[in-house]
């Protein structure tokens, strides 16, 4: 990767120090808006669902902050809500379960579905509060394996593990590139599914873990252009179980294809900041380390770099 416009090792920004920038600029801090705004709507959602319910669905959260791939640009949080196998709603079809808890959001909410999940939205302004409820029935007990409803798709039920797919993910080593490639596909447009590009980011960084993250971009960009046709991905809670090739289509592989091969052009003429932009934060943080040197102030602590 280009070094961005001026970055050299001559005192200016060098790439991986750009991108460590880029990745502080999109991490959503504890106590953040953001945050407090998803916990808030986390706690209406999981009080309507204890009204109707009761105590007996398993409510936890997932999505992106759960397996610590949450970007500023593109975030959200799943609530599922898991039914025992041995109760009263295991009587009823996958469908219906999805639709007793749609028709429970409605109360409140405007509801879009997505999938196994139910997006909710400001009744009135729909304005989206990046939260996605996802409803289910555990195959034994109450925990482990679920199956979920499918309200799109030509199987109308598919069998998966949350906790196998956060900890896939959570534990890649390479959840700075998830990051990173998250932010592109937001800047591009592309319309590839989150899930789909965790799992071919991890699996295209799987012997490449301990390389620069700037050499981790290309590595996948030029996967992406030189081989987009062998691109495939397969669930990690249930491989052989679960058809995921609807996530990498021959649209999506074309649009992941045609923007990584205008992503290594511009980074080769313009360096990566063409690719992300200015560092909103570098006169901040020069103002700031000028004034450290002046009145001897402790340097200021990077939790960034330890990741979410």
């Amino acid at each position: 990767m280009s070094s961005p416009k001026g970055g050299k090792e001559d005192g200016f920004m060098t790439e991986d120090k750009y991108l460590e920038g880029v990745l502080r600029e999109q991490t959503l801090a504890p106590g953040s808006p953001e945050l407090k705004t998803l916990q808030q709507h986390r706690k209406e959602v999981e009080s309507l669902l204890r009204e109707e319910f009761g105590i007996s669905p398993k409510i936890r959260e997932g999505g992106s902050k759960a397996k610590h791939t949450m970007i500023k640009a593109s975030y959200d949080l799943d609530l599922t809500c898991y039914f025992p196998h041995e109760e009263e709603e295991a009587d009823k079809s996958l469908k219906e379960i999805y639709e007793s808890v749609e028709a429970v959001l409605t109360q409140k909410y405007k509801t879009q579905r997505k999938g196994s999940a139910i997006r909710i939205l400001d009744a009135e302004e729909e304005t989206d509060f990046h939260v996605d409820v996802v409803p289910g029935r555990f195959v034994n007990g109450e925990d482990g394996d679920v199956f979920l409803y499918r309200s799109s798709g030509d199987k109308e039920r598919l069998k998966t593990n949350l906790d196998v797919h956060i900890a896939h993910i959570r534990d890649s080593g390479v959840v700075d590139a998830i990051r990173l490639m998250k932010l592109w596909r937001e800047r591009n447009a592309i319309k590839v599914k989150t899930f789909g590009l965790e799992l071919l980011v991890i699996k295209l960084l799987k012997e490449k873990k301990k390389k620069k993250i700037s050499e981790q971009l290309i590595h996948v960009w030029e996967e992406f252009r030189d081989n987009a046709e062998d691109l495939v991905v397969e669930d990690p809670a249930n491989p052989n179980g679960n058809d995921l090739s609807e996530l990498l289509n021959q649209p999506v592989k074309a649009q992941l294809s045609s923007g990584a091969a205008l992503t290594l052009q511009t980074n080769e003429r313009s360096g990566c900041e063409a690719l992300f932009g200015k560092l909103q934060t570098d006169d901040e943080e020069r103002t700031a380390a000028l004034k450290r040197i002046t009145i001897g102030a402790p340097a200021v602590a990077k939790p960034w770099r330890t990741g979410e």
